[in-house]
């Protein structure tokens, strides 16, 4: 295959805590650089942050770009759901993201503890279940849902949450926590302009059934996966750092005040080249 010109490295998160101004991902861009002879961007939080943003969500720039490129009516959401779930909501110029609240990580632990299981896949142990609608009021009353955004997260934020389902059948507890991320999702809507349209749902959390039924009863809309519009998400994040790299390097801005509350619209990522900074 074709060599890359320009790498675009996030690297894995640790630990996230905008409120502190402190955000920690494993990686060494400039060792990457060295060892494969190619440019890399990355530390694509932390001037976001310097600039009085939360650091994240960092890919609403280019849910807007694949918006323009697929001729999507507005307003149109993209629903990622990974250890936390983030919503970028597009239409024309318009962008407003931020982190709605739990995503998969919850339910991955819980499978974990409970069953030895990475997740549960395809939603199937949530679809045997029953959620506890009680303990999902309870737990949206956390103070992060009245947060005005823009707002962002850590994937153990809402880790207490797995002690208000301890107790329950397996079934039942995953059903709670999966019915728990789908009415974050949900809430975010009382921060939108108006109701979305369509959402395109990426991230894993649009391989689990229960969390995609869930999703269009809370939502009342056209609720589909990514691949509806022909897009492949299991390559979207990559794609997707891909693009801020070159925007980084192009001295472009990669976030903005509507998507991470920084002043001015910033130019994330650190350019490493292989013969060093």
């Amino acid at each position: 295959g074709q060599a890359p010109a320009l790498i675009g490295f996030h690297g894995q998160t640790l630990t996230h805590r905008p409120a502190e101004g402190f955000t920690l991902q494993v990686g060494a861009g400039a060792r990457l650089a060295a060892r494969l002879g190619v440019a890399v961007v990355s530390d694509f939080r932390s001037a976001d942050m310097a600039a009085g943003g939360q650091g994240a969500p960092l890919v609403p720039v280019y849910h807007r770009a694949l918006a323009r490129r697929l001729g999507l009516e507005g307003p149109v959401a993209f629903l990622n759901i990974g250890g936390v779930a983030n919503v970028s909501y597009i239409d024309g110029d318009t962008v407003i993201a931020f982190d709605t609240g739990p995503g998969n990580a919850l339910v991955n632990d819980w499978m974990a503890a409970a069953a030895g299981a990475h997740f549960d896949e395809g939603g199937g142990a949530a679809l045997r279940g029953r959620a506890d609608g009680e303990t999902v009021a309870a737990l949206m009353r956390d103070a992060f849902f009245d947060a005005a955004p823009p707002k962002s997260l850590d994937r153990d934020r809402f880790k207490a949450a797995l002690g208000a389902v301890a107790g329950m059948a397996l079934e039942d507890g995953a059903a709670t926590l999966t019915a728990y991320t789908v009415e974050a999702a949900g809430a975010a809507l009382r921060w939108l302009p108006q109701p979305p349209r369509r959402w395109l749902v990426c991230g894993g959390g649009r391989r689990n059934l229960a969390m995609m039924e869930g999703l269009r009863r809370r939502l009342n809309a056209e609720v589909e996966t990514v691949e509806a519009a022909g897009l492949d998400g299991d390559m979207l994040e990559a794609q997707a750092f891909a693009y801020l790299a070159v925007r980084a390097a192009r001295g472009l801005p990669t976030t903005f005040p509507a998507t991470t509350g920084c002043a001015v619209p910033v130019s994330g990522g650190r350019l490493h080249r292989p013969e060093g900074d």
